[in-house]
């Protein structure tokens, strides 16, 4: 029994693995008969499991989606993720806590005690260091963009303008291509019909209109994946209107761990760099220049020269 039973928890991890296996080659991975692969797959069925087969020279047999959700398998490692994301996902989803309080709990009692010793040692306490920007996400919303996407329809919502909440604007129609996280808020890619170009939509001011509507090829991002072009829409925006460079007697390696996003580290000597940063203030901007422990030379602007001046004078007087 307890061979019967090991053969069909490797079948079974073997059909999760790909779409479509032939029976010659499930039988000669589980070094068996057709014949027991025929009724291994009759087993899986009486559990729950939908696996059909195709008959034919080139047969063989695939895991399907079924209605009901059958016993799960999973290895170590994918048991570890799943306790682990579960821990951590209202990190990203908010209103979902007690729904994933409930699966870690579902999880965490059909383990082995091997697994669950593991599971219990690794209690996660999240400090979201953007949960002061954090906004609310109805998980229905998020799920009807995703079909949206996942369908590729044209997407019709209301958006709340930060500047006149309270203005009526006609509903914003968009090609919706990612969803993103990004700061502790969601955000929709698409292209926007209306205005002929990328854009990016919080999700929290967004209010899907039902039905969606026609089907479309999807475009291709003006970058190579969405990380890419997220990371650049935002550090390119400009939301820091100061920006200023210095020459840092440091390694450029050493300086680009502690420079943090949207600095540019350019190596000049393998003992120094040039850094320019961004910052709402030249006050600000100077103080920051100032935390690296190295000599440094500004380069400018001027701005950022006067306000390392003043800077100095204020620490030199706080210091006396």
């Amino acid at each position: 029994m307890s061979e019967t039973s090991a053969r069909l928890l490797a079948l079974l991890s073997l059909l999760q693995a790909r779409r479509d296996w032939p029976g010659a080659l499930l039988a000669e991975r589980l070094e068996v008969s057709s014949r027991t692969v025929r009724r291994d797959v009759d087993r899986l069925r009486d559990l729950g499991y939908p696996v059909r087969a195709s008959k034919g020279p080139d047969g063989g047999y695939r895991l399907d989606a079924g209605a009901d959700l059958p016993p799960l398998l999973f290895d170590d490692d994918q048991a570890i993720a799943v306790a682990v994301a579960l821990q951590t996902a209202t990190t990203t989803v908010t209103g979902i806590e007690e729904g994933a309080l409930r699966a870690l709990a579902t999880v965490r009692q059909v383990m082995p005690a091997r697994l669950r010793q593991r599971v219990d040692a690794l209690q996660v306490t999240t400090v979201d260091r953007y949960a002061n920007r954090r906004t609310t996400v109805d998980s229905e919303k998020l799920i009807a963009i995703g079909m949206a996407v996942r369908a590729q329809e044209v997407l019709r919502f209301d958006y709340a303008s930060p500047g006149a909440p309270d203005e009526w604007v006609p509903p914003r129609k968009v090609e919706p291509h990612h969803l993103v996280t990004w700061g502790g808020r969601w955000y929709l890619v698409g292209w926007d019909l209306d205005r002929k170009d990328w854009r990016t939509f919080r999700v929290d001011r967004m209010t899907p209109k039902t039905p969606t509507g026609p089907r479309f090829t999807q475009r291709e991002l003006p970058a190579p994946d969405v990380a890419t072009y997220i990371s650049s829409r935002f550090h390119g925006q400009d939301q820091n209107p100061c920006k200023g460079e210095a020459i840092l007697q440091a390694k450029a390696s050493d300086i680009s761990q502690w420079a943090g996003r949207g600095a540019f580290v350019e190596e000049i000597t393998p003992t120094s760099c040039r850094l320019v940063l961004t910052a709402w203030s030249w006050t600000g901007l100077a103080a920051t220049f100032g935390m690296f422990e190295c000599d440094l030379e500004f380069v400018g602007p001027q701005e950022l020269k006067d306000a390392a001046a003043q800077l100095a004078a204020r620490y030199q007087e706080a210091a006396s």
